[in-house]
């Protein structure tokens, strides 16, 4: 993407009413807003879901339009991916998603304790080198943090076409005494398979498939 383009989208996101870009001082010295306040953004009381990493936001919108009962946040670091998703949410007048600009690893600066229902992990990054294993979205420090913000059996939603980062997380839940609800190594050949889970597919998602590449499927709650 050109420079030009991406500063395009990020004047664009300025004028965005669904798009919300809060600054790392304001979240650390908590005084954002929107934490624990959530249902006055959505102007509701109904369960809050976050796609962390949300990317182009495919996944965000397309869970909304499914579920108008449900409030949905995309989260990620690069609004200029998100633009795309945050603009299609905006002409189709959906109310019922956002987008935050920030770190995922500050998610606990955007949310309160059990404010969050669910969380979704779409196609993150395995960061497959070792010393990167810090920033794997599914390391034990991530799912501590997620399950603070986690409502009491709140669920995690794991879905990627990566078998090493399906693997290592099975791992990381059996160490943390967790047992997964659905655990699924091609989960488009589960006669079962959740509708959420494969009736929406990312751009990517579609050229995986294309290649016979399994996408694996996780989900688990910490009660």
């Amino acid at each position: 993407m050109g420079s030009k383009n991406k500063l395009k989208r990020f004047q664009e996101n300025e004028t965005l009413p669904n798009v919300i870009q809060p600054n790392r001082e304001s979240l650390v010295n908590e005084s954002f807003g929107y934490k624990a306040n959530w249902h006055t953004y959505f102007e509701n009381n109904n369960p809050i879901i976050l796609e962390l990493g949300c990317g182009k936001g495919e996944y965000t919108v397309a869970l909304a339009q499914q579920n108008p009962d449900c409030n949905y946040i995309g989260i990620d670091i690069k609004g200029a991916r998100f633009w795309r998703g945050a603009k299609t949410a905006y002409e189709e007048q959906l109310t019922n998603v956002a987008f935050v600009r920030t770190q995922i690893e500050l998610i606990e600066h955007v949310f309160a304790a059990g404010e969050v229902s669910e969380i979704w992990l779409t196609f993150p990054d395995p960061q497959l080198k070792f010393k990167r294993t810090k920033h794997r979205l599914t390391n034990p420090e991530f799912l501590e943090k997620f399950q603070r913000v986690l409502k009491p059996k709140g669920v995690v939603h794991l879905k990627t076409d990566s078998s090493f980062l399906h693997g290592y997380t099975l791992g990381v839940l059996d160490g943390m005494g967790i047992e997964p609800q659905m655990a699924q190594h091609d989960v488009y050949k589960y006669v079962h398979a959740p509708t959420d889970v494969i009736s929406i597919q990312t751009f990517y998602e579609q050229q995986y498939l294309a290649q016979k590449i399994p996408i694996t499927y996780l989900r688990f709650s910490y009660e």
